[in-house]
């Protein structure tokens, strides 16, 4: 293997993205979806079906979870590293885990479901970020 491909690789087995995250909730994929921001981030809206652990509480609560069961984190967006941090700290205890990149920011930008402690919030897709089609 190439040293790119071999790079190319490692990242694939680490990192996911929104789209396919929502696609494989909605296959009903077994993994937990962990936000890892702050309490703040979390009351002002989350991707639906998430939990929340903040990244510094993963390594006292990651007994919480079934290490048999992947993980995948989020934080707010390509600028934010605390997926990277949470992301290591569940992979140190033990898990199969890989980040969603874009984090939040994306996941709202191409529409997928978000919700806040009052319940769904609406849904906007950015013809920045997706293909958006109109009905005719």
């Amino acid at each position: 293997m190439t040293d790119a491909a071999s790079y190319f690789s490692s990242r694939l087995a680490h990192e996911t993205d929104p789209s396919d995250v929502h696609a494989a909730q909605r296959a009903g994929e077994r993994f937990v979806l962990v936000d890892v921001r702050g309490d703040e981030a979390w009351g002002q809206g989350r991707i639906s079906g998430a939990v929340h652990v903040p990244y510094r509480d993963i390594p006292r609560r990651a007994g919480e979870f079934d290490p048999a069961v992947p993980v995948v984190v989020y934080c707010w967006s390509p600028g934010c590293n605390a997926g990277v941090k949470g992301a290591l700290a569940f992979a140190e205890a033990g898990f199969s885990v890989k980040e969603m990149i874009g984090g939040f920011e994306y996941w709202v930008r191409e529409g997928q479901p978000t919700e806040n402690d009052e319940g769904p919030l609406p849904r906007v897709f950015d013809p920045q970020v997706m293909v958006v089609r109109t009905a005719r």
